[in-house]
């Protein structure tokens, strides 16, 4: 479904709310948002799993298997009021075709999100890449100085303990401050839903061209999202970005108020003396809108992009009221969310992490972060594309960034949305890297668990295997643990 841009609903007129595939990332955190706001909830999804366990420990009832009687009665009238759907629900499923047949109100999963940002002060983050991770910035800068604020996050948020251990919050979570953070998806243009208080834009490099078409549309929508802003509101934006930069001198030069920040000199808010290691990463920031006196930033997790997204939320936070220092502070107890750099386990020597990346501009930042965190060992990547339309269209781009691994298997495209394209497959970028910068193998292995396979044998101790990708190669760390804990049994 393609989304509407409407008008939001108010949540009172919403009745009874069904939500279609619960279990994904993006509508479980609108189920739990709209029952944390009074709501009366419940939605299916097409397989069990840990997200609906989580779901029906709140209270939500969650069904598996999608089924019309789940909606309207044996007599086709409304058992619901409201029937909620990502775009990747197509017409033929059987709760949204017995919906439209009943009469019921359809609507896109962030039309109900735009429900929720009613009466409140939203932050919407987008950028072709670095939403999630910004997004739980700022949501942990908020809570770590006192605000109960909501977000809508499409991942979940790992906080640490005073004794170290690192739980993980649901992405989605009703506060009772007047606060909404959320991601701001891009993908199928649904953002232009959204009227934020503060629009936060972390780069504006094209993707989704599959749904776009050009640079140029790609581009436009970002324009009017900066549009939707509401009065009294500001642009957050990347002038280290191109894409971004632009995006901010033209809302600055249309009377909108602008943050910018960046290592960039011209940056409003001005980022120096990185630094970035295994542990973290560390920086100094300055600008009059995060205070008079510099700021200096420590973070607990590596990377120097992870910098420009710290700038964001400290930017964010001192506007919505956060006292610069505290909001410095704050970030510093920001330690990832899930699927981003997140270890899965050692043995034998080996650490295996896992990181949603899926971008070429996401995996040369993954992979450069990665490189210190490796060491003197071997830095090996499983990955997993995503998307077949992206896969053809950046596949140079992917094959460049991969380089910087030591020893690279993609497997089989993960299809997503789309229908299987048989002329594009994981040889569609290894065909265009015969080796990695340091000489080491490529391989195309369709078969993800032979891949996983392949990936134990090939790891020596001292290694660090990445597997990358926003499908379900995350299911591979596992595998590859269970692999190398065999062969050291041996």
């Amino acid at each position: 479904m393609i989304p509407e841009i409407t008008d939001p609903i108010p949540l009172s007129d919403l009745g009874r709310v069904h939500l279609i595939a619960i279990g994904g990332a993006g509508v479980s955190v609108v189920a739990r948002l709209l029952a944390g706001r009074g709501v009366s909830v419940q939605g299916s999804d097409a397989a069990e799993s840990a997200a609906l366990v989580a779901l029906r420990n709140d209270g939500i009832t969650a069904w598996v298997g999608h089924d019309a009687a789940h909606v309207v009665d044996a007599d086709g009238k409304p058992l619901v009021d409201t029937v909620v759907v990502s775009s990747a629900i197509r017409e033929n499923n059987p709760e949204l075709a017995a919906a439209r047949a009943a009469g019921i109100r359809v609507i896109h999963r962030s039309q109900a999100l735009a429900s929720l940002m009613l009466g409140m002060r939203a932050v919407a983050v987008a950028g072709a890449h670095g939403k999630t991770t910004t997004s739980a910035m700022i949501a942990t800068v908020l809570h770590a100085c006192g605000s109960d604020a909501s977000f809508a996050i499409g991942g979940t948020v790992r906080v640490a303990a005073e004794d170290g251990s690192i739980s993980a919050i649901p992405g989605g979570y009703a506060g009772k401050a007047d606060v909404l953070v959320a991601e701001a998806d891009e993908s199928d243009g649904s953002f232009l839903n959204y009227a934020p208080f503060i629009a936060v834009v972390t780069n504006v490099e094209p993707d989704h061209l599959d749904h776009y078409g050009t640079r140029e549309a790609f581009d436009q929508a970002f324009v009017e999202f900066a549009g939707k802003i509401v009065p009294g509101g500001c642009l957050v934006a990347c002038q280290d970005d191109e894409g971004a930069a632009s995006l901010a001198a033209a809302y600055r030069q249309s009377g909108g108020t602008v943050v910018t920040y960046g290592t960039d000199a011209s940056s409003d808010v001005v980022i120096t003396n990185v630094t970035s290691n295994d542990h973290g990463a560390a920086a100094t920031m300055a600008g009059p809108a995060i205070g008079d006196q510099p700021l200096d930033v420590t973070l607990s997790v590596p990377g120097s992009h992870m910098i420009l997204n710290a700038a964001s939320a400290i930017i964010t936070a001192v506007a919505l009221g956060i006292a610069p220092a505290d909001a410095a502070a704050a970030v510093g107890k920001f330690v990832g969310t899930g699927r981003r750099f997140e270890e899965r386990g050692e043995v034998g020597g080996v650490r295996v992490v896992d990181d949603y990346a899926h971008h070429p501009t996401e995996i040369e930042a993954l992979l450069r972060a990665a490189r210190p965190v490796a060491g003197t060992g071997a830095l090996r990547v499983l990955f997993q594309p995503h998307l077949f339309s992206r896969t053809r269209i950046f596949a140079d781009r992917f094959a460049a960034a991969l380089a910087l691994a030591d020893d690279v298997i993609v497997t089989g495209i993960y299809k997503a949305r789309e229908d299987v394209d048989p002329n594009v497959t994981a040889r569609t970028i290894t065909d265009l890297l015969p080796q990695t910068a340091s000489g080491g193998p490529v391989r195309a292995i369709e078969d993800r668990m032979e891949a996983a396979h392949a990936m134990a044998q090939s790891a020596q101790p001292g290694d660090l295997v990445l597997t990358v990708g926003a499908g379900d190669v995350t299911e591979l760390g596992p595998v590859i643990l269970a692999d190398l804990g065999q062969s050291a049994g041996s």
